[in-house]
């Protein structure tokens, strides 16, 4: 199969990604449900940011009446709500995925905004595909691709390819020259497919098993080109 010329890593999302999107409808209902508009203004408002700052960008959204704190807290009542009739699953693809990568010789990591105990809940079955830590928390460090290049894993910004479903991850990924794969969520209220467009995102994909040995390929030899964002 031959080594890559340039990725070493690939790190993957975990909601969104990994597992099943449990996220934008619950945002969406909370917005919605109390009295505001739901834009593609509000989703980069709250996508992938540090929770507190997504509670007080939730508060904002219904007008006000509930402080960031509180908007958090009635955000995750929600979502145990929208989870005990939708539950958390590992996305179709995911595993084989995570094997195709190690096949080829990349370093596999997963990472999030909530804690290692919901990594370990749903992927620590398949904890023996990841390297390094297995998982990091990004709430403190959203979004988070520096850190886990860098400071994890001892990389350079265009080693490590990162797989994600919101465009604020890929405008940071551009900014660092960082591969990245877009996989926006299907929801049909959600605005993040037509943002990655906007952020120039080259990669889309409608699903996991779209990411294949072809593309990542593709991806390395763009990157070791110094070509990975250019149109």
């Amino acid at each position: 199969m031959g080594e890559f010329t340039k990725l070493r890593l690939a790190a993957l999302n975990i909601d969104g990604v990994l597992l099943n999107d449990t996220f934008s409808p619950v945002i969406h209902h909370f917005v919605v449900s109390r009295g505001g508009e739901y834009t593609a203004d509000t989703e980069r408002a709250i996508f992938s940011q540090p929770q507190h700052i997504a509670g007080q960008r939730m508060a904002e959204a219904i007008g006000g009446g509930l402080t960031g704190e509180q908007a958090l807290a009635a955000y995750f009542e929600d979502r145990d709500r929208y989870v005990a009739s939708h539950p958390v699953v590992v996305n179709e693809g995911a595993v084989e995925l995570l094997r195709l990568l190690r096949r080829l010789g990349l370093r596999t990591v997963c990472y999030g905004g909530l804690s290692k105990d919901h990594f370990d809940r749903f992927l620590g079955e398949h904890a023996d595909l990841f390297d390094g830590p297995g998982y990091v928390c990004t709430n403190d460090i959203r979004p988070g691709i520096h850190e886990i290049t860098t400071d994890v894993f001892g990389l350079k910004h265009d080693e490590a390819l990162f797989v994600d479903d919101v465009a604020r991850v890929a405008e940071a990924a551009r900014a660092l020259n960082t591969p990245f794969v877009g996989l926006p969520s299907s929801f049909a209220h959600g605005f993040q497919r037509r943002l990655m467009r906007e952020a120039g995102v080259r990669h889309l994909v409608d699903r996991l098993d779209r990411i294949d040995e072809d593309l990542l390929r593709r991806i390395d030899a763009r990157t070791a080109a110094g070509t990975t964002w250019e149109e």
